[in-house]
């Protein structure tokens, strides 16, 4: 897993091919066995693979949602808010399982934040999602992760570029233990 981490980096520009059906069953498989607060699962994941209706969710928002409309395949992570008042965190925890499961099988991903964002100065972004695909009232959108075969290979971050001074141990200024 470490490893996974270790080489992990957002991907935005995506080769032509297709993500299999075999690696979207996997996909499919590890968001369903994302943690969730008591057990809840608030979550709802809709896959699209149709290249015009990812084209339209690459416009929800005015910035950072553009390169969606190269992705091959895009999750819009959902959630039925009755099902508990931590449906943002639970939603959060199956995106980035997606994102490392997607890792895992030789895919890109980039998550695109869509809760609390403008789609223009009249609607959100959500409400863009939620009119699009005729959304029930309940769901609410919390990202969309696009994914695919990355365009080139990036690597991920040196150790040495890591935020060591973002660590404390039992004190907050305190840096080793």
């Amino acid at each position: 897993m470490i490893n996974l981490l270790r080489s992990r980096r957002s991907i935005r520009k995506f080769t032509e091919q297709k993500v299999e059906q075999e690696k979207i069953n996997l996909l499919e498989e590890a968001v369903l066995r994302s943690p969730s607060s008591k057990n809840g699962n608030p979550w709802e994941f809709l896959f699209v693979d149709n290249p015009a209706i990812i084209e339209e969710l690459s416009q929800s928002k005015p910035h950072g949602a553009a390169f969606l409309a190269n992705a091959p395949l895009a999750v819009v992570v959902l959630a039925d808010e009755n099902k508990g008042d931590v449906w943002v965190e639970d939603c959060s925890i199956s995106s980035i399982l997606l994102q490392i499961t997607a890792q895992s099988l030789g895919l890109g991903s980039c998550w695109v934040q869509i809760r609390k964002r403008p789609h223009d100065e009249n609607q959100t972004a959500e409400q863009y999602i939620r009119e699009l695909f005729d959304l029930p009232e309940n769901l609410r959108v919390l990202s969309v992760i696009a994914i695919g075969y990355p365009a080139k290979d990036r690597t991920g971050k040196p150790f040495e570029e890591l935020q060591q001074d973002k660590i404390h141990w039992n004190n907050f200024n305190q840096r080793e233990s």
